[in-house]
């Protein structure tokens, strides 16, 4: 704690403070009249001032544990509300589609239903290349052979040129791209630019009456190099 008194200036001090420079001295009896009028003035109007000063710790601040138990209270409340919206957020960009002990991906129609070799067979005949969901939710092609049968390979219907995906033309026999003109024979097989390589290729097994799309490591059998994707 500090304290201090204020008193009056003198005639001098005051002169020099309002104008910022020291005046020449005032005359005797001027200073005399001037000392007596400060001297009561001094009396009747002097006061003492005291100025107080204290400080506390921030550890002893009162009711600091009350404030950091709230501050936790409410940072749970933000935080369990945001963790519960951001983890469905997160597996939407989880492909769908479950796997198998094999290490595939079951094929789903466009539904998102697992697809079942014997009822798909039932409504997709010879010749036919219809639109599934393959490995890491890529748009496949399931391939029904003319003997009626389900193709031991699916195709994939990303265009290798920019992304595209190829229908199937039936009419022609051939995936055509509609983007920028590239061609594929009923196999996949590249055989008009501008895309470079061949349309992708899976396994197309039979898991529990499922289809389940497998990666394809081996060669290519249609043109006999190793596959561009793997």
């Amino acid at each position: 704690m500090a304290a201090f008194t204020l008193s009056p200036a003198t005639s001098s001090q005051l002169r020099s403070s309002n104008n910022g420079l020291f005046s020449l001295p005032a005359p005797q009896g001027l200073m005399a009249r001037s000392g007596k009028i400060h001297h009561l003035a001094g009396r009747e109007r002097g006061m003492k001032v005291t100025c107080q000063a204290a400080s506390i710790p921030a550890d002893r601040v009162p009711d600091m544990e009350k404030r950091k138990l709230l501050n936790l209270l409410l940072l749970g409340a933000i935080g369990l509300p945001t963790t519960g919206m951001l983890l469905p957020y997160t597996y939407f960009f989880v492909p769908p589609g479950g796997g198998s002990s094999g290490g595939g991906t079951l094929a789903k129609d466009a539904l998102g239903n697992d697809i079942v070799a014997e009822e798909w067979l039932k409504t997709h005949g010879p010749g036919d290349r219809t639109l599934s969901q393959g490995l890491k939710g890529d748009p496949t092609y399931l391939v029904v052979e003319n003997d009626r049968t389900l193709a031991t390979y699916g195709i994939n219907a990303v265009c290798t040129h920019l992304g595209c995906v190829v229908p199937w033309n039936k009419a022609e026999n051939k995936f055509m791209c509609p983007c920028h003109g590239s061609q594929y024979n009923n196999q996949g097989k590249v055989v008009r630019g501008p895309a470079p390589l061949s349309l992708a290729l899976a396994h197309a097994d039979i898991d529990d009456g499922k289809v389940l799309f497998v990666p394809w490591t081996e060669t290519d059998f249609r043109t006999g190099d190793a596959p561009w994707w793997s």
